[in-house]
């Protein structure tokens, strides 16, 4: 009875999305970015997305429907603030593990997502020793000295935030200039203290 109830490959499939997502976001993602607000995010979207695509699987959707949403998913932006590059990459590998381990139909099912996901995970952690070999702390700053913020301005810029904050700061993204009150919301990225013992 229990193995004709599809209800139990549902939960075993999002057993699996959960342990994907978790290694990916947590001891991923966390480790080399240190953002707790995208964790939240990262995980309750995973979860939502598998939930809607078991649900278009069930009522058999078309498959041009399906990946319509799909693109529909990996062009959201938080309408709050910009996602950087970085984070939209590990929004999509969201999005792309929900779907796969909701839809995608192997011929060795066991053997078809463990392949699939190590997959996913080995690429993503080769890539983040290999890319973002240090790890980065990041803070959101509203700044004053919008003439700083231009190109050729941008050792000025990183000296002028540093000598303010205490902290050596080796990275800053513009999330929003406020012309009539003339101030900026950065985003400061900072090395780490005890870079690599932290989870």
């Amino acid at each position: 009875m229990l193995e004709q109830d599809p209800i139990w490959s549902v939960l075993l499939d999002l057993l699996v999305t959960l342990l994907v997502l978790f290694i990916v976001i947590r001891l991923i993602y966390y480790r080399y970015s240190r953002n707790e607000r995208r964790v939240f995010s990262f995980f309750q979207m995973g979860i939502m997305i598998f939930l809607v695509c078991i649900l278009l699987k069930t009522v058999e959707i078309q498959l041009g429907i399906a990946l319509g949403l799909f693109a529909i998913f990996a062009i959201l932006r938080f309408r709050s603030r910009n996602l950087s590059m970085r984070d939209m990459t590990y929004f999509f590998t969201v999005i792309g593990i929900a779907v796969i381990n909701a839809m995608a139909t192997f011929y060795n099912p066991v053997r078809g997502m463990i392949v699939i996901n190590s997959i996913i995970i080995l690429s993503t952690f080769i890539l983040e020793v290999f890319f973002n070999k240090r790890a980065y702390d990041t803070a959101t700053l509203i700044y004053d000295r919008l003439e700083l913020l231009a190109p050729d301005k941008t050792q000025e810029l990183l000296s002028d935030i540093s000598s303010r904050s205490s902290k050596k700061v080796e990275k800053v993204e513009i999330k929003k200039i406020d012309l009539i009150k003339r101030n900026a919301e950065l985003e400061i990225s900072f090395r780490s203290t005890g870079t690599g013992n932290q989870d």
